[in-house]
């Protein structure tokens, strides 16, 4: 049976939108509430918040048989603050596995306790070459000699403080998303891409009267930047897990922009090789173009699970992404693949 059409500008629409929500890990209310209204849209849904504040929908299968459940991630990197310094500018602590250098003069979000929001950008504290000279270009991009530069008017902190900033609040970076040619850059792809996959594939199916194989349970997780994303909230009910979230691109590595990619091993080991070879075999039958990739300094959804002592196989694939954890950039052709991927595996 050939696979429905994916809806290109349904799975965009819900990327842009999903990309212009910040949802630093820790802080994902937002996004999460953003995706479970575009769930709601899809009557055969069950859809809940787990206690971490996760989203589950489950899709009831049209045969018995064990569950099986792909998961993605809302969460993104991002950083809270760790100090108030005496000129009134801020210290960070990262969230994640944030690159410094890749968000130096970056505008921010800053989002205090009480629900105010304030805007800065992160600097160097030697950013200007005129006083600094060569120390403004060589000191090393690190929380302790990048601050942020409030777009108010504070001299000390006492005055950031009158602003109901304090430490522990969360910010978030600019994404600058983009899309030109068919490519779409911009920061937070890892992994809003693979969710606005997840989205399309459960539109197209939707729309095409046809219900997966077995009953399946679609994971939004949102601690994932942080090692323990999916480790409680998926039912034991499952005998299988496919994680959808970015492949990485770059010197060694098979993956490009413009293919979906699956990863048989990555920092914790190998994946689940039935599983991982019934995905390939898919792949082959609909032809729907992909790599197989090894990333040494990877994890995902896939091992919280497994660490958690869930019996179950474990897969991963995703789009190709350019520059993770940096200014990211993937194609429409990868989201294309990784929707269709999604579906054929659902499917069978």
């Amino acid at each position: 049976m050939p696979l429905p059409p994916v809806d290109e500008t349904y799975l965009l629409d819900v990327l842009t939108n999903l990309l212009n929500t910040p949802s630093p890990t820790g802080y994902t209310d937002n996004a999460v509430d953003w995706t479970e209204k575009a769930l709601a849209a899809f009557t055969q849904l069950q859809v809940q918040r787990t206690a971490k504040g996760a989203l589950l929908a489950t899709w009831q299968g049209s045969q018995p048989g064990a569950a099986r459940a792909l998961a993605v991630h809302l969460d993104t990197l991002g950083a809270m603050v760790k100090e108030i310094l005496p000129s009134g500018r801020l210290r960070l602590t990262n969230l994640g596995g944030l690159n410094w250098s890749s968000v130096e003069c970056e505008a921010c979000t800053i989002f205090t306790a009480d629900g105010r929001t304030y805007r800065g950008s992160l600097m160097p504290d030697k950013a200007s070459a005129h006083v600094h000279g060569a120390s403004a270009t060589e000191e090393k991009r690190e929380p302790a000699t990048m601050e942020v530069r409030l777009d108010a008017r504070v001299l000390d902190s006492e005055e950031t403080r009158n602003l109901g900033i304090e430490v522990g609040d969360f910010v978030a970076f600019d994404p600058r998303l983009e899309v030109v040619n068919g490519f779409i850059r911009s920061r937070y792809l890892d992994d809003k891409a693979c969710a606005a996959c997840m989205l399309a594939a459960i539109k197209a199916l939707q729309d095409a009267g046809l219900t997966p194989v077995r009953t399946s349970h679609f994971f939004f997780s949102v601690f994932e930047e942080v090692g323990h994303g999916a480790s409680a909230g998926i039912p034991g009910d499952i005998d299988e897990l496919v994680v959808v979230d970015m492949a990485a691109i770059g010197e060694g590595q098979a993956s490009d922009e413009y293919h979906v990619t699956i990863c048989v091993k990555d920092s914790t080991g190998p994946y689940h090789h039935g599983l991982s070879q019934c995905l390939r075999n898919l792949a082959e039958q609909h032809k729907i173009p992909f790599k197989v990739d090894i990333y040494p300094y990877y994890g995902s959804d896939g091992g919280a699970l497994l660490r958690a002592g869930v019996d179950a196989a474990v897969a991963l694939i995703g789009p190709g992404v350019d520059a993770s954890h940096s200014y990211e950039r993937t194609h429409m052709d990868a989201l294309l693949a990784t929707t269709r991927w999604i579906m054929a595996y659902l499917l069978t």
